[in-house]
């Protein structure tokens, strides 16, 4: 499944979540073991594959859904799920499409899924599954139980990650006052950001799937991914070859497809920041911070000051040993600032070398 397909079948499972309409109207089909076959959108190509039924147009209740369920034909509502379109209807999709089920109904939802844009619920009688199809790829419904157990296994590993990260980003810090960063020591943080990322959307995907169900683990996800985005960004603002924040954000987003393994690779890493020129280069290059991420956390200093200081001084050593007149002549700064500016240096750093 691509990862745009599994983007839109994830967020269509909003509409069965934990807490909707859907879910409930579907949790009582499956208690009477009456089964169903449901289509979402009512659309021009849904419309040419019914033949029979009969239209109803009416709101949609759970209640009304579980009864129109236990007629043989299929129930189609509208996108939103707020209104049953029609009901009893006999799907025809063509019988040219592929398909890997084996049941009736299971086909049938399969192949409409790929001949029409609509996701399509298959609740099996006999095995009290729900499938969900959307473009021919399935997705099975797990039981609420099933889904926090999951999603706490996955948010345990976040708090891992993040610990993790917390840690390497603490040691680029003194590697930064010191002006002895190396790629290598770049190539971990990246993969480490990275890594929290991909275990992050993990979690939003279970939060989504459990609806009302996942507000504590909601919370959670939320106070261990606080500000990770900009950490992020700061970092290969401080390090990518164009400091520009577009230019980080599409450095970014170019390091997100990476594999786990590629993100281990300091030339793979390196060229996609526009760090290396070649493959010559290795792990022990020395790569100079500008200081974006460590000024940003000195109080009183606004990230249009910040980016005035870089662009005056190049890099975070050099803004160490300027003096206070020389900090004064930014634009911008000031003398209570450039105060500000050499105290919180100096604090940073007596504090990550504790």
């Amino acid at each position: 499944m691509d990862a745009r397909t599994q983007e839109i079948l994830q967020a269509e499972l909003a509409k069965v979540a934990p807490g909707t309409q859907l879910r409930e109207g579907l949790e009582y089909i499956l208690s009477a073991r009456t089964g169903a076959l449901i289509v979402m959108g009512d659309t021009e190509e849904v419309a040419k594959l019914c033949n029979g039924g009969f239209d109803i147009d009416t709101p949609f209740t759970p209640q009304r859904l579980f009864e129109l369920a236990k007629m043989d034909g299929a129930i189609v509502l509208d996108a939103e799920c707020r209104r049953i379109r029609r009901a009893n209807v006999h799907l025809v999709p063509d019988p040219g499409l592929p398909t890997t089920e084996t049941g009736m109904r299971h086909r049938t939802a399969e192949r409409v899924s790929r001949q029409t844009s609509a996701l399509v619920v298959s609740i099996s009688q006999r095995r009290d599954v729900v499938s969900l199809y959307l473009g021919g790829k399935r997705v099975i419904l797990d039981d609420i139980e099933v889904v926090l157990a999951k999603a706490n296994q996955a948010l345990q590993t976040l708090q891992r990650y993040r610990l993790r990260l917390d840690e390497v980003l603490e040691r680029l810090t003194l590697l930064e006052f010191d002006d002895i960063v190396t790629l290598g020591d770049l190539v971990e943080v990246v993969s480490r950001f990275e890594m929290v990322q991909r275990v992050s959307r993990e979690v939003s995907r279970y939060i989504l799937a459990l609806g009302t169900e996942g507000r504590l683990v909601r919370m959670q996800a939320e106070e261990l991914t606080a500000n990770l985005d900009d950490l992020y960004l700061l970092v290969l603002r401080d390090y990518s070859a164009d400091p520009g924040p577009r230019k980080a954000s599409a450095v970014r987003t170019a390091l997100g497809k990476l594999t786990p393994e590629q993100l281990l690779e300091e030339v793979t890493v390196g060229t996609t920041m526009g760090l290396l020129a070649d493959d010559t280069q290795g792990g022990e290059d020395h790569v100079a911070a500008r200081g974006f991420r460590v000024l940003r956390r000195i109080p009183l200093l606004p990230a249009s000051v910040v980016a005035r200081l870089v662009e005056r001084f190049g890099t975070l050593a050099e803004i160490r040993r300027a003096d206070l007149p020389a900090l004064d002549s930014v634009d911008g700064v000031g003398t209570r600032r450039a105060r500000a500016i050499i105290e919180g240096l100096q604090r940073m750093r007596q504090s990550a070398s504790a």
